[in-house]
């Protein structure tokens, strides 16, 4: 069988042919005056010209002139124009291909330029080999090799002999990762090793199998078979130091590999490389599992509190129910003896109206029903004990927690209470710590001054997974749960990067000049809003002595938009999504990104990447969409998607996307960039995905998942992923604007209330972002001012306590080493944001940035008081996101628009499917309806308000096929339609 290729000479061609760019051109073939003098040696006009030629090309792309060759016309002529000669002289050099060599091997020796032989492979493969271990795209690798032999002065040789060496270096760099990962390994160990991949006794899967497919719902149960797996992993008794010997990058792919080859194939492999894949395999999987473990607890804990919290509301109303009917006989009999007491009766035995005995009960029933923990969400869910009970002690036996002094009471607790399981004692020791508990455990922990052990033990879990959350409990084997330090960049090299020079940082002033600035801003804009009350100039607000009220937003798009609109889109052809696709990806190149895995290279049948690009996209998953889609099958389709679907890809993909999208002058009409807005749209779980995914607390009791997407003013979806539905969007709003790849440089960013929290606020200014969130119920909100500043009498009654200076300029230096640690990339702006905001007591840090965010939302409410056009801005940007989710729910119709699927990296390639489907059929809307616009003769003023997130003329079902015979030329657009009405006429 053919090796594959990994390059091409068209794959290398802008390295090996000189650009025809007039700039180019300029920089690489003017000749010196040492040149021309040089030059001047030859004899004859056509061999000046060949000799020029041969000596620019061997600097420039740096190879050589091969004989026949024709160097381009624009090339030619400028170097003929400077030695005053005719471009068409150079077919009187080609004559001679010796004289060619003759010049060649004297420009060679005289410049210090050598052939590419035998010793320069062994040379260059030495160079390359250690940056293969952080560069897997051969096509970057072949880029990096030309621009080192050009700084070597080896003359290119070919680009088989390119491919070869970059091969070679590859091979050497996994053979030096195998043997460093795997070496040293005890027979023993490389037999349990080499046990992972035969079958678990007569099941049919392997250990291996059993390992990477692990039980996703939460509960007890599932906890202990997680549990199980962990041990069995931890009895290999690999050391988790070994992924530190290898970079990083290397470790990462090895680990992916391990996550995806079959058992079957990982046996067939050489010695070493199997071994090294397993020791990846190994150590992540621990890694993997001790999350996934700490998680579920996570998860079920949560979802106990939430049926405890359902079982109050359902007994609250038997309750009330119950009191109705005991509150019915006591007023009867209170009625009765504010009767006989209006009479004069003094004697109780005198009231027949009453009956004791009913009475009697009914007090007691109320007593009861209105005792406190009968209604209390604590006690419900210590009444759910017993269903946790099995998993606690192995489950805390099986970690050592550990964190900061303020916690160690607590982490006392947890080891007694783990000894408790492992000994099987049943009574708590006299002296367990209870300070940590809060006050609302307290009756219930110690009613009498007795500890009881149930309210105990989930009054400790509850805590630890507080702790756990905000980062001050870890554990050392987790990626998720560490340390809040570790998160950060090591103190040392933070003071190193103050020294060396200003942080990567929109503010690097000291807190003195930061204060002093913002709040000068402030004192500003409440002046400024003061002064515009009281002369009643507010736009569209009215601030005065009852409060503040801010009239809504009207309508300012032309009435005859919405025609223009209709005209204009039934112009756009008709075409199903598997066209639209191909268009597409003819005019980005969009699936060059999908590379593979462990090669790098580009997939062999585009049809099929697309079929699996596409099952992602419309949520049909890869069985139904192997049904559908003619000519290719499931085993195929799976393939692909393991071995060629990665987030690093879509990510390529959609920034090809969005660079193509923002070249279009239909574009730059609806916003030059700089702008953008997010939001989540929550998509329910059904099926078997419904037991492991969020309740979503203001979407209803559904199960599900939310996707949260960053759209441009232009409309560009640029950034997606999956949240829980249970979390809180504001974590998220920093992650899109600053882990994007997509050439954009966003100032302002609008989000609704979800997407706002004072951390938030805190964050912005750090990184260069205008913050502009459309917050409910603003008159509602508390503006933050300096100690000494004064609100005035308009503004006096939403003013709150003011500003806490002395606490930011204490814990300056920790925010500015949390916003570096975020701009490099150490750790991300929303795993931060939830870790501070998880303290039960915030942290100094915690309020520093709090603080920082109530200046910076004080001046964002006086602005939004003042500012009609920022008010206009928000609420066009947050109205393109809803549109954009529009058109995403249309496209997600499978399956009824739910998430099916158990795995949080499927169901994050959905979204990312989604994400770059919608962005395909942004482009392709946008490139037509510039050519309908036109067509229409529809002015500039008016083509803004149309937006390109039409679908009525796709087809986006039935049978999804391929028609690459039927794409337009290249360059050219597919015909616009002739609406019915103008054909008739």
């Amino acid at each position: 069988m053919a090796r594959r290729r990994l390059l091409t000479r068209e794959a290398l061609a802008r390295h090996y042919e000189p650009s025809v760019d007039d700039r180019e051109i300029t920089r690489h073939f003017t000749l010196s005056q040492d040149d021309f003098d040089l030059i001047a040696t030859r004899r004859g006009d056509a061999s000046r010209l060949g000799f020029a030629m041969v000596m620019l090309y061997m600097r420039w792309p740096g190879r050589v002139l091969e004989s026949g060759e024709t160097p381009p016309a624009s090339i030619l002529s400028f170097v003929a124009r400077q030695l005053d000669l005719s471009p068409g002289l150079w077919s009187h050099y080609g004559r001679r291909d010796e004289t060619r060599r003759s010049h060649l091997a004297h420009l060679m020796k005289r410049y210090g330029y050598r052939t590419f032989d035998r010793s320069a492979f062994h040379d260059m493969t030495g160079f390359a080999m250690p940056i293969a271990h952080h560069v897997t795209q051969p096509s970057r690798m072949a880029a990096i090799l030309i621009d080192e032999m050009r700084r070597r002065s080896i003359l290119l040789p070919s680009v088989t002999v390119i491919e070869a060496l970059v091969r070679r270096a590859r091979q050497q760099a996994d053979h030096l990762v195998h043997d460093v990962l795997a070496g040293g390994l005890p027979p023993e160990t490389r037999c349990r090793l080499d046990k992972i991949l035969e079958r678990r006794g007569d099941r049919s899967a392997s250990w291996l199998s059993w390992l990477r497919n692990p039980p996703l719902s939460p509960a007890a149960r599932n906890i202990l078979r997680l549990l199980e797996r962990l041990e069995y992993v931890r009895s290999l008794n690999l050391d988790s130091a070994r992924a530190t010997t290898i970079p990083r990058v290397a470790f990462d792919r090895l680990s992916e590999e391990a996550a995806r080859i079959t058992p079957q194939h990982l046996a067939e492999l050489r010695s070493s490389r199997r071994y090294a894949i397993l020791v990846a395999a190994g150590v992540r999987l621990e890694e993997v599992l001790t999350d996934a473990t700490l998680t579920m607890m996570d998860k079920l804990l949560g979802s106990m509190m939430r049926r405890a919290e359902h079982r109050i509301r359902d007994k609250a109303i038997v309750t009330m129910r119950s009191l109705q009917a005991q509150l019915r006989l006591l007023t009867t009999s209170c009625r009765h003896l504010i009767e006989a007491r209006d009479q004069g009766v003094d004697s109780l035995s005198s009231i027949t109206g009453i009956d004791w005995p009913r009475l009697q009960d009914a007090i007691g029933r109320a007593e009861t029903l209105t005792a406190p923990e009968t209604i209390d969400r604590t006690a419900e869910l210590i009444n759910r004990h017993r269903s946790l009970r099995p998993a606690i002690g192995p489950f805390l036996n099986a970690f050592q927690f550990q964190g900061g002094r303020t916690v160690q009471g607590l982490l006392k607790a947890v080891q007694i209470i783990g000894d408790l399981y492992r000994t099987g004692k049943r009574r708590l020791p006299d002296s367990c710590p209870i300070r940590f508990i809060p006050p609302s455990w307290h009756s219930f922990v110690r009613p009498e001054g007795t500890v009881i052990r149930q309210a105990y033990e989930l009054c400790v879990l509850t805590q630890l997974r507080e702790r756990l959350r905000a980062g001050d409990i870890w554990v050392t084997e987790s990626r998720q749960y560490r340390a809040f330090d570790t998160y950060l960049l090591p103190e040392a090299t933070f003071a190193a990067m103050r020294a060396q020079g200003p942080l990567p940082l929109a503010i690097n002033a000291t807190a003195d000049t930061f204060l002093s600035q913002r709040r000068a801003a402030l004192e500003t804009a409440l002046n400024r809003v003061t002064a515009l009350a009281r002369k009643g100039e507010l736009s569209q607000v009215r601030l005065d002595a009852h409060g503040l009220v801010i009239s809504p937003l009207k309508a300012i798009t032309p009435p005859a938009v919405e025609d223009l609109r209709r005209a204009a889109y039934d112009r756009l052809p008709r075409i199903k999504i598997t066209d639209l696709l191909l268009e597409v990806d003819r005019w980005t190149g969009f699936t060059d990104c999908f590379t593979h895995r462990r090669s790098s290279r580009v997939a062999d049948d585009k049809n099929a990447l697309l079929t699996v690009i596409l099952a992602d996209g419309i949520n049909l998953g890869l069985t139904r969409m192997a049904d559908t889609c003619q000519g290719a099958t499931l085993r195929q389709l799976a393939h692909l998607h393991d071995w060629h679907i990665s987030e690093t890809g879509y990510a390529e993909a959609l920034g090809r996307m969005v660079a193509a999208h923002r070249g279009l002058p239909l574009a730059s009409l609806w916003g030059d960039g700089t702008s953008s807005s997010s939001d989540g749209q929550l998509f329910h779980a059904g099926g078997r995905g419904a037991a492991i995914s969020d309740i979503n607390a203001r979407n209803g009791s559904e199960p599900g998942v939310s996707f949260y997407t960053h759209i441009s003013d232009q409309y560009d979806p640029f950034s997606t992923r999956v949240i829980a539905a249970t979390a809180g969007e504001a974590p998220y709003v920093l992650d899109g604007l600053l882990y994007h790849a997509n050439g954009l440089s966003i100032e302002e960013h609008y989000t609704d209330t979800g997407g706002a929290s004072d951390h938030v606020f805190g964050l912005m200014p750090f990184f260069g972002y205008r913050f502009a969130p459309r917050i409910r119920d603003l008159k509602e909100r508390r503006l933050r001012l300096f100690p000494d500043q004064s609100p005035g009498d308009l503004l006096s009654g939403m003013a709150g306590d003011p500003i806490n200076t002395n606490h930011i300029v204490a814990h300056w230096d920790d925010l500015l080493r949390l916003v570096t640690s975020i701009r490099s990339g150490t750790v991300t702006a929303s795993a931060m944001l939830r870790k501070l905001g998880s303290y039960p007591r915030q942290n100094g840090l915690a309020v520093a940035l709090r603080e920082v965010g109530r200046i910076e939302r004080s001046i964002f409410m006086l602005d939004w008081i003042q500012d009609l056009d920022l008010r206009r801005r928000t609420q066009a940007g947050l109205n393109k996101g809803e549109a954009r989710n529009a058109l995403a729910r249309a496209l997600f119709f499978n399956q009824l628009g739910e998430l099916r699927d158990r795995r949080f990296e499927n169901q994050a390639y959905r979204a990312s499917g989604l994400n770059l489907l919608v962005a395909a059929v942004i482009l392709w809307n946008t490139r037509y309806l510039q050519s309908a616009i036109t067509t229409l003769g529809i002015s500039d003023d008016l083509a803004r308000h149309i937006a390109p997130l039409g679908w009525e003329h796709i087809a986006l079902t039935g049978d999804y096929r391929w028609n690459v015979d039927e794409q337009p030329e290249v360059g050219a657009l597919r015909p616009l339609r002739v609406p019915a009405s103008l054909l008739v006429a």
